[in-house]
């Protein structure tokens, strides 16, 4: 599954879903984020049905997109949740989500986060050192409570992703190496108010290539068998997320590929199977709709200067990430190479560059897949309005967030007395 077949062109006219992207930035304006409810719900369901009757749990890594509308449909669908943040958790809560299945991870837990968890009685807290593992028996003996726990095992592969966001290599910040979590679960004596439950790993994101996850998998029962052995008794395996889309040429492996694969590999345990799926989601679900306000010509380069920025979305700049980019409208002006650039005063800021189009002052573009890590990412950087975002389904459109207004953004700030 690609992920554009909600956006297609129809008459020349790029439309989501049944509704042309004209009218929706007539009625909400731009920039903004439009998301095709069909394929956010289909992506679900392709995972959910790859695990046939397995024992399984599909936790949605919420950093990739965080609007409550968004959570709410995917707990409505049965969806658990991988949070990293006190923040994500209360929004989870808010939307709806089950706090029996939330995963909270992140190597940076604070007492209060801990403590808001544990009084929810979230499934499993995602330890990533041992000093975390100290702190969480702390704060949950001061409780009267006992709080349940994976160890995260750094399992030292490279996941062949941008260095950025890899997180499974041995220098990375992320996990416990696999000795040390050996003896971690083996002094569980020494932490009364922790309760063992799980192993965890997860190796980076946008992988594109079945053998980073098959040789972490590999590792991961390895530990598993001997944890067994020594009868410590492991109730689920989270194998993490990471699965990459398609931005413009890559070719990951599909859903049932990448689960049936996991599936195979786990058939002998029978601990419960958890994956944390966040990108391949929601990453395709989405686009930000952008108009163009100048074409300039410079003796260099040709530039379509829009009004989204890098403070909508941050990909390009910090990543140099690709995302394709397709007028709304088709017309028939020659085509020219442009640099896609915003308002904001960097010149990294920068959405596409050297793409061929065939455009004119006061054209909208949409910027593809942008479902995951493209509102969540989002800053007021220059004292920009954070962009509005609207779900579509079917012939329906509706606003889930509204557009940032300047008092919003200034709502915190105070002027010192004299």
């Amino acid at each position: 599954m690609s992920g554009f077949e909600a956006f297609d062109y129809r008459n020349g006219e790029l439309f989501v879903e049944e509704v042309p992207l004209q009218q929706i930035a007539e009625k909400f304006g731009t920039p903004c984020y439009v998301y095709s409810q069909s394929v956010l719900t289909n992506a679900y369901r392709q995972f959910d049905a790859a695990f046939e009757k397995r024992d399984h749990l599909i936790c949605y890594a919420v950093k990739a997109n965080s609007n409550i509308s968004i959570l709410n449909l995917l707990a409505q669908l049965g969806s658990g949740f991988d949070i990293v943040s006190g923040g994500e958790l209360q929004r989870v809560i808010k939307a709806g989500g089950d706090a029996q299945k939330i995963i909270f991870s992140g190597v940076g837990k604070n007492a209060n986060e801990m403590r808001m968890a544990l009084n929810l009685n979230i499934l499993c807290f995602n330890v990533e050192s041992e000093i975390e593992l100290m702190t969480l028996n702390h704060v949950a003996k001061s409780m009267g409570k006992v709080a349940p726990v994976s160890l995260r095992v750094n399992p030292d592969v490279d996941a062949k992703t941008h260095p950025y966001i890899s997180t499974g290599l041995k220098e990375n910040k992320f996990g416990i190496a696999t000795d040390e979590a050996i003896r971690i679960y083996q002094s569980a004596q020494l932490y009364p108010h922790i309760r063992f439950t799980g192993i965890d790993c997860h190796i980076g994101s946008q992988l594109t290539l079945l053998e980073p996850f098959i040789e972490a998998t590999e590792k991961m029962l390895q530990l598993l068998q001997s944890l067994k052995n020594q009868n410590i008794n492991i109730e689920h395996l989270d194998l993490g997320g990471g699965l990459g889309i398609r931005y413009s040429d890559e070719k990951p492996p599909s859903i049932e590929e990448y689960v049936t694969t996991l599936c195979t590999l786990t058939q002998n345990m029978k601990q419960r199977l958890v994956i944390e799926p966040g990108r391949s989601l929601v990453g395709n679900s989405g686009i930000l709709l952008t108009r163009i306000e100048y074409l300039k010509q410079t003796a260099a380069r040709n530039f379509a200067i829009v009004d989204a920025a890098m403070n909508d979305l941050i990909r390009p700049s910090l990543y140099d990430a690709y995302h394709d980019i397709l007028p709304v409208k088709k017309n028939a002006v020659a085509a020219k190479n442009y640099e896609i650039v915003g308002p904001v005063c960097e010149t990294g800021d920068f959405l596409g560059r050297d793409r061929k189009l065939s455009i004119i002052n006061g054209d909208l573009l949409a910027i593809m897949s942008t479902g995951a890590y493209g509102m969540s990412m989002s800053s007021n950087y220059n004292t920009r309005s954070r962009a509005a975002e609207i779900l579509v389904s079917g012939d329906q459109m509706h606003l889930i967030r509204q557009r940032e207004t300047f008092d919003q953004m200034i709502a915190g700030e105070q002027i010192i007395a004299d």
